[in-house]
Parts: structure tokens; sequence; C-alpha cells
């Protein structure tokens, strides 16, 4: 009896599984015209691209972005130190609760995200296997958690993040993290360093969610790409593309958020904790704000 019902179930389970291939885009009814039209006419060509990018310069990319990264940091801080403010001074509260909730949700998620991305990109290093693939499913849930607050992120402070003539004066003398002397820097609420890391954060963000999860399922169809003659391996292989080279600025921009929040500036974390940073911290990094706040008769 029970031989019978086992025999049944696989039975079952045989005919759901080629129900969905049959709507497969890579092995239902697609197939062969996927085949037929890979590196034709209105093909993207990415083969011998995704092979070289693939196979060869992402792992160095990464490599050096691993350990270079940290690295200009460990001599940035030897060299030149974190600076420090006066903790006599008032505080003024910058970031409300909402804004500290989303942006440590999205911090969270980026703690995963990170690790787990590297792994991946060196996971013939860890030889694949159940590592590996646990590490996979941890990036895809913490893509679940990032993309629950990227949007609220987004509108939060896009407004804020508009570029402005300090943005140019800040790129000029790199915000001041080359000299151990402690002037004003031209900078609104927002300086251009934090500014160019919600951009990458946000809408780069958005664009690693899209081809990221284009890249998990790969099994799906969209009518459009058969429209302009794409293939579905082109089109996974222009997303695997797209996901490691923004993926790389991601990695570079968060390593650079967290050395400046925890180590360049002592304390400067403490702001999306409490809500609140030093006044004289606002005095020197972001003058311009500083003075709106004073012509606003908000200190």
């Amino acid at each position: 009896m029970k031989t019978k019902y086992i025999v049944l179930t696989l039975l079952t389970l045989s005919a759901l599984a080629f129900g969905a291939n049959a709507d497969s885009a890579i092995w239902g009814k697609d197939l062969v015209p996927n085949i037929l039209g890979y590196d034709k006419e209105g093909s993207l060509h990415l083969g011998p691209l995704f092979t070289l990018l693939q196979g060869k310069y992402f792992s160095i990319a990464f490599l050096a972005i691993l350990f270079g990264v940290p690295a200009v940091f460990a001599l940035h801080y030897f060299i030149i130190g974190p600076k420090i403010f006066s903790h006599d001074r008032k505080k003024i509260k910058v970031f409300n609760m909402f804004h500290r909730l989303i942006h440590w949700i999205a911090g969270f998620s980026f703690i995963v995200l990170i690790p787990t991305g590297f792994v991946m990109i060196f996971g013939s290093v860890f030889e694949g296997g159940a590592f590996v693939r646990i590490c996979k499913e941890l990036h895809a849930i913490a893509t679940v958690f990032f993309a629950i607050s990227v949007i609220p992120m987004t509108i939060m402070w896009i407004r804020e993040m508009m570029p402005t003539m300090d943005d140019v004066k800040w790129m000029m003398i790199l915000g001041g993290y080359l000299s151990k002397v402690k002037r004003p820097i031209p900078a609104g609420k927002f300086n251009a360093g934090q500014k160019m890391w919600f951009w990458v954060c946000t809408f780069g963000g958005i664009l690693m969610i899209l081809t990221g999860a284009a890249m998990y399922f790969q099994d799906f169809t969209l009518p459009i790409l058969a429209t302009y003659g794409i293939t579905q391996i082109d089109f996974l292989r222009a997303c695997a593309i797209i996901h490691n080279v923004m993926g790389m600025a991601v990695a570079a921009l968060f390593f650079t958020h967290v050395y400046m929040s925890m180590f360049a500036i002592k304390g400067a974390i403490h702001s999306m904790i409490s809500g609140y940073k030093e006044e004289e911290e606002i005095e020197i990094l972001h003058s311009s704000y500083y003075k709106k706040l004073k012509e606003q008769k908000q200190l």
C-alpha cells in the first residue's frame, strides 16, 4: 500500500515538473529558440565578454577591493588619524527615529549581503558545497530586507542628496580628510561622499535587486526579450555583468561608509543610534548646514 502511494506521489510531482518546464524560458518550449537565437541577429553577443570578465577580471577586481580599500584606510588611520570633536557643546538632532530605523534595516542587510557576495564570487576557493549554497540563500534573504528599506530611504533623503556647488568644493579637498587641521568644510547636511554612497546604494541597489532576482530565479519568461530577439542566456549574462560591476561600487563605498562612521570620525556612528551629532562636528564637517541652522535660529 505504501509503495502505491509513493509511486502516485512521484507521478504527481513529475507531472507538475513537466507542466512547469513546458512554460520554462530555459527548459521548456523556448529552449530551442533560445539556442538558435543565441549570438545571431538581435543577440547581445555577450558570450566572449562574459567569459573573460567572469573567468578572470571580476575576481581580480573584487580581490583588490576586499584587501585594497581597507589597506588604504588603515594607512589613513595611522598616518592622518581620526577627527575628534568636543562632546562638551550642544548636541544637535539630525535624524529622527524613522530615519534611524530605515538606515539600520539597510545597514544590517548590507552586513549580510557584502560578505555572502564575496563568498559567492570566490566560491571555488571554498570548493562550492553547502557553505556557498547557504551564503547564496542568506544573500537572497538579506536582499528582501534591503528591498523593504530602499524605497523609504530614497524618498526621505533624495531632496537633501541633490548635488550642489559645495559638493564640488568638497571633492577638491576630499572633505579635509587628508589634513590633521580642523577647518570648516563646505557641506550641507550630507557631504559629497555621503551623497555618492546614497545614489549607489539606492538606485544602484534597486538595479542590483532586479539583476540579482533574475540570476536567482533564472527560469522565467519576459515577452519583451523575444520582441527584441534577446535570448534568456544573453539576458542572464547581462544581469550578471551589471550585478558584478555595481557590486564592486557598493562594496568599495560600503567599506568607506563603515570606516568614516566608525573610525575616521570618533563617535560619528552614535548619530544613527541617538539621532544627535556634536555641534563642533557639524560646525566643521558640515559648515553650510551649520550656517543654515544658525540663520534659522535652530541653534
